[in-house]
């Protein structure tokens, strides 16, 4: 596998996770653009308070709700809007698993080292 098709293998990585209500999400880790793109839609204001943006971002991430897909939000209603549908457990969920596939690929990876190589 190239290095170019690893990324964008790795860029299309979905994760399924249930919160604690029961309710199955599909997750993706958010590209360059999709960033660009939650800054957009955060508008200029919004996009500089930290906290509004992390959990945006975790909005942002979600795929599907219960197989319904969730539509990419364009504006901070939509983004309200899917945070209050994911609510606490959702966003918990959603943090939880990102975190955790993010040790995947983080500045810890074996980047193509034999284990044990120290970096």
């Amino acid at each position: 596998m190239t290095p170019s098709e690893t990324i964008v293998r790795d860029a299309n990585r979905r994760f399924t996770v249930t919160d604690r209500s029961g309710r199955n999400l599909l997750l993706r880790r958010l590209t360059a653009l999709d960033t660009l793109r939650l800054f957009k839609a955060a508008g200029p204001e919004l996009a500089q308070n930290e906290a509004w943006l992390a959990m945006a971002g975790l909005a942002f991430s979600v795929v599907e709700i219960n197989g319904v897909p969730v539509p990419a939000p364009v504006n901070e209603a939509q983004i309200e809007g899917i945070i209050d549908r994911l609510g606490d457990e959702g966003l918990a969920a959603a943090a939880s698993t990102l975190k955790a596939a993010e040790g995947d690929s983080g500045p810890d990876a074996d980047v193509g080292n034999l284990p044990g190589t120290p970096y």
